[in-house]
């Protein structure tokens, strides 16, 4: 297996489990306003803690993947960063990762010919 299948199957499972548990909390919360479904991740100080850690490496991911996106001319890169914010940061880390070797795969074949 190619490690871009891994990156794939990595950002599937992202997808896929980071919405079990969004939709966990619209089937269980009576309030499921963005708003209080932001407040619940900083209900403790582990929340707190784990909000923190992930918010700095999205930033640090945003901005190596945009710096990164443009160096190796990888199309639709802003759709991976509209994606953070709205699917999650687990489905578009492993997509962009998938889409930079598929790049690289194929800059390194236009090179070989």
């Amino acid at each position: 297996m190619k490690i871009k299948h891994l990156y794939l199957i990595l950002s599937i499972l992202g997808l896929g489990l980071t919405w079990y548990f969004n939709a966990q909390f619209y089937l269980m919360e009576e309030d499921t306003s963005i708003s209080n479904f932001i407040a619940l991740t900083v209900t403790t100080w582990p929340a707190k803690s784990i909000s923190a850690d992930i918010s700095v490496v999205a930033m640090c991911f945003l901005v190596w993947m945009i710096n990164e996106s443009l160096r190796l001319k990888i199309k639709y890169w802003w759709l991976v960063l509209i994606s953070t914010f709205i699917v999650a940061l687990a489905f578009s880390f492993p997509l962009f990762m998938y889409l930079r070797e598929k790049s690289i795969e194929k800059q390194n074949r236009s090179l070989q010919q």
